[in-house]
């Protein structure tokens, strides 16, 4: 292949959708060209010994796809869910294989990248799926209090829902897409527990605007939002990686001070487009339909006006 068309096959990676894209073309055209090493590979057929039980069907990988690689230049680990697998469920190979990654990455003081793309736990796997949860949250904070930056990247089919919530909130910086879904509890599970009333979730433009990629960085949930291609995700991972904070109890404290904040500005708000008037966007209702470049000036705005209020 010619130089030329290697570069083209390159740009036409980067320029991919990454909320159409599979996991295994997000982990190809994230890291550099050919330097991906994949961890307990498709020919190691890792699958659940639950799903058999239920006469569901396995995949190789069980939907977790962990390896190292480069990130321009830089040596991390890397993991990616597949969300068109049962959701990106966790289960137990699933999770056990994300645990062991972020246990390395303690040993070997290297940097991780999470690709989620997750509904929350497999209901077939309900034990087993919490567990890892668990045990993926303690070896994730393991990792950060050796001093490795845990990125997380969020705009895949099934969102960042259940337990890829809370695992995600461990992160030490996350990147987000206006695709992009990040809630502990999803739209059908809130209206079935609390009623329609409470949450429509066949609601489409309520459920964007409130767990959304663009609600989570006004919000402060998301460091960074991106556009919906892999070079966008690409960029921010290395940007995020060269800034994001250390686990110290000072960021702990500052972290705390700023939930406790945003929890006396907005908790009496009933829905997402009352906490935007709040943070002095006039046009509220236009948010949802701002381009990629209007919301993120809009956004590098607000955070300068929440960081001066400080």
């Amino acid at each position: 292949m010619s130089a030329a068309s290697a570069a083209t096959r390159i740009d036409d990676a980067l320029a991919q959708s990454w909320y159409e894209a599979s996991a295994r073309q997000r982990v190809d055209a994230l890291l550099d060209r050919g330097s991906f090493v994949e961890f307990i590979g498709p020919e190691r057929r890792e699958t659940s010994p639950h799903l058999p039980l239920f006469d569901l069907p396995e995949q190789f990988d069980d939907g977790m796809i962990v390896g190292r690689g480069r990130l321009d230049g830089a040596s991390i680990l890397i993991a990616a869910q597949e969300g068109r697998f049962m959701g990106g469920a966790f289960g137990e190979v699933h999770g056990a294989k994300l645990t062991g990654l972020l246990r390395a990455a303690r040993e070997l003081r290297t940097p991780v990248v999470i690709a989620f793309d997750t509904g929350g736990v497999r209901l077939q796997e309900a034990n087993a799926g919490e567990m890892a949860i668990a045990e993926i949250m303690r070896a994730l904070l393991e990792a950060r209090l050796a001093a490795v930056n845990v990125i997380g990247l969020v705009g895949g089919r099934a969102g960042c829902y259940g337990g890829g919530g809370l695992i995600a909130a461990c992160c030490s910086a996350l990147a987000v897409s206006e695709q992009g879904r990040i809630s502990v509890s999803g739209p059908e599970v809130i209206e079935t527990n609390r009623g329609v009333e409470e949450f429509d979730s066949k609601d489409r433009a309520l459920v964007w605007r409130t767990m959304g990629g663009k609600h989570r960085r006004l919000i402060g949930g998301a460091e960074i939002f991106v556009d919906d291609t892999v070079a966008s995700f690409r960029a921010a991972a290395i940007a995020l990686l060269a800034r994001a904070p250390a686990l110290t109890r000072a960021m702990l404290v500052a972290e705390q001070a700023r939930l406790e904040t945003r929890l006396d500005a907005f908790g009496d708000c009933a829905d997402a487009l009352d906490i935007w008037r709040r943070l002095g966007i006039a046009d509220a209702a236009s948010v949802p339909a701002m381009s990629y470049g209007e919301f993120d000036a809009l956004g590098a705005r607000i955070t300068e006006v929440i960081h001066d209020a400080r």
